[in-house]
């Protein structure tokens, strides 16, 4: 069985994302970045010779100018250390070491150090590859430890160390041979590594923001997407009642109208019965226009203001002892289908309906938007047989089963009729279209055509689920 703990390699690997593809980002020079060239040239020089006043600075006898170009050229190198950081942590090192050992001094002040750590953070932070860049900063830090080494063990620095240390008296637990030895390899152990790990956490937050800003941008795209498809649903929902409402109402007032074309010559009392219809079913169709056309109103003072008169006709209503009256008309439901099929039963055209339900008041309890979208479904069906079709006689079956054979409740609409499609009367489509995205909206199933035996069928099946049954 494998070891479920990760090997030492592994855990570098992935602490340093060596297979990390991202590439952060690297700014354009700008002002800042030579702002900061200056700045450590200035303080470089004045700290040098703060230190020159206070005591003597051994440059291997280089003269003046040549410490301070060692010093300008070494804080100069942080104007390209994030367009160019590899590069500039070599040359960083190059300088450390040139300087180290011709003016040790001058390379120990703090503005070359500060360049020095600064350098290699950024060959970590902003190296474009991560295996580049931890190959070049653990072979900077291997050399430098490895000149130190050298230094303390074939150079004068150890001898110097340990006598200062005798001469002062130390009485530490080890030799002042071990104290040197160690002191100076942990505090240069230290600052490499140090300003390596450092540049690897500024890495690694910056992968992160560059995550997060990222996932921000696709959420926000999404969003705005899901917007603009919730605008186009909307206009679509809003183009079918409109063309169901419209397209019903137009085929009840011709009907009516060819009837009372018929008889208003030898039957007028039944040609004003008819206009009179006519009329009602206008009407009836302005008023349906009217309260689908409220549901665009989306400006947020006008709804204020409306509301205001509502509320002051309701109170001043009330006043009067008159029941408030509704400002728009409810949406129709289920129940509301015998007054349709009522409507349809005109001029030669008989419409039956017929409501099946597996328990007693089951139509009623439908949720009101499948409910609309059943009757939505059957008013333009209905709507096609006049326009389209030579049927005298249509079939409505209404079908609601709250306890079906595996635990499917389902409430169906099946239109039945027994013509045949007219010729020179095809229409648009977007009838039978939008019958088929109103069933998809709740995940219903459509079937429309004609019959083996003749005629034509429209029916919808929509599921049900707990949320689409109301307690009533």
């Amino acid at each position: 069985m494998p070891s479920a703990r990760r090997s030492l390699s592994t855990l570098v690997g992935e602490f340093f994302a060596i297979d990390d593809d991202w590439e952060r980002p690297a700014p354009p020079i700008g002002r800042r970045d030579w702002l900061v060239g200056v700045v450590l040239s200035i303080v470089g020089i004045l700290f040098l010779e703060l230190a020159r006043s206070v005591t003597e600075i051994h440059a291997g006898g280089q003269p003046l100018w040549v410490q301070w170009a060692a010093i300008i050229s070494g804080a100069m190198l942080m104007v390209w250390r994030r367009q160019h950081p590899i590069l500039v942590g070599v040359l960083a090192a190059a300088h450390m070491f040139i300087v180290g050992v011709t003016m040790p001094m001058v390379m120990a002040q703090l503005a070359l150090q500060t360049v020095y750590f600064v350098a290699i953070y950024a060959a970590v932070a902003y190296a474009r590859h991560r295996r580049s860049a931890l190959l070049v900063v653990a072979g900077i830090t291997v050399f430098m430890l490895l000149w130190v080494g050298w230094q303390l063990a074939l150079g004068g620095g150890l001898a110097e160390m340990t006598e200062d240390a005798r001469a002062d008296g130390a009485d530490g637990w080890f030799s002042p041979t071990v104290g040197a030895v160690a002191t100076t390899i942990a505090i240069n152990a230290f600052y490499f590594v140090g300003a390596i790990l450092v540049g690897q956490i500024a890495w690694r937050g910056a992968r992160q923001r560059a995550r997060l800003e990222e996932q921000a941008e696709t959420i926000a795209r999404q969003a705005d997407s899901l917007k603009r498809r919730a605008v186009v649903d909307e206009r679509l929902r809003i183009a079918r009642e409109l063309h169901d409402v419209v397209g019903h109402h137009v085929s009840v007032i011709g009907i009516q109208a060819a009837a009372a074309r018929r008889v208003i010559d030898k039957r007028p009392d039944e040609a004003a019965k008819a206009l009179g219809q006519i009329e009602e079913t206008s009407r009836d169709a302005v008023s349906q226009m009217r309260s689908l056309l409220g549901t665009l109103r989306d400006i947020q003072e006008t709804a204020d203001v409306d509301q205001a008169h509502t509320d002051d006709e309701t109170r001043a209503q009330r006043a009067n002892g008159v029941a408030p009256q509704p400002s728009r008309r409810p949406e129709p439901t289920l129940t509301d289908l015998p007054d349709l099929i009522a409507e349809r039963t005109a001029n030669g055209l008989t419409t039956a309906y017929e409501l099946v339900e597996t328990r007693q008041g089951a139509h009623a309890r439908v949720a009101p938007p499948i409910a609309l979208t059943l009757y939505r479904i059957t008013q333009e069906a209905l709507a096609n047989i006049t326009r389209h079709s030579t049927a005298t006689t249509s079939d409505v079956v209404v079908r609601v089963v709250e306890d079906a054979p595996g635990g499917t409740a389902y409430a169906e609409v099946e239109v039945l009729d027994n013509g045949r499609a007219r010729v020179g009367t095809s229409g648009s489509g977007l009838g039978q279209l939008g019958m088929r995205e109103r069933a998809a909206s709740h995940k219903g199933t459509v079937e429309i055509g004609v019959r083996p035996t003749g005629g034509y069928r429209v029916r919808v099946r929509i599921p049900l689920g707990e949320c689409d049954v109301a307690d009533v």
